[in-house]
């Protein structure tokens, strides 16, 4: 892909469905929240060195531990989250991007917006759903 201006672009639907300068925008979407994730769990890992026993008070060591833990579960959800956008990332690479993984139909753009990992349309989302519900109540 070449150099192509973003600034201030945001996709329309009235443009050809995942044109070079979409991808772009979405690549960028996806390199950018990755690479804040990634700036953030600095962040957890230098929180997470910091000794707890040497607080005196065992109300507050114990509130401290339970910081720890919760940022530890937020982590792992990010961490799971990464894998989500690579595995994006490497659809705009092969063509596959935008399009449902079920009817191969195009996801809409608000919905790419908004959650620009999805691999499934709306609709087959839905369906999903109501079949993972269905499946689980028997």
């Amino acid at each position: 892909m070449s150099a192509i201006d973003l600034e201030g672009y945001k996709p329309s639907p009235k443009e050809e469905f995942m044109n070079e300068r979409q991808l772009a925008y979405f690549k960028k979407k996806l390199q950018d929240w990755k690479s804040d994730i990634l700036d953030g769990s600095k962040t957890t890992i230098g929180n997470l060195q910091e000794d707890t026993n040497s607080l005196p008070d065992i109300v507050d060591r114990a509130s401290a531990e339970s910081d720890k833990a919760l940022e530890l579960r937020t982590r792992d959800r990010q961490r799971k989250l990464i894998s989500k956008i690579d595995a994006a990332l490497r659809r705009i690479d092969d063509g596959t991007y935008g399009y449902c993984e079920m009817t191969g139909e195009p996801i809409a753009l608000g919905r790419l917006e908004a959650r620009p990992t999805a691999t499934l349309s709306l609709e087959a989302q839905e369906a999903h759903e109501r079949n993972e519900r269905t499946v689980r109540d028997d």
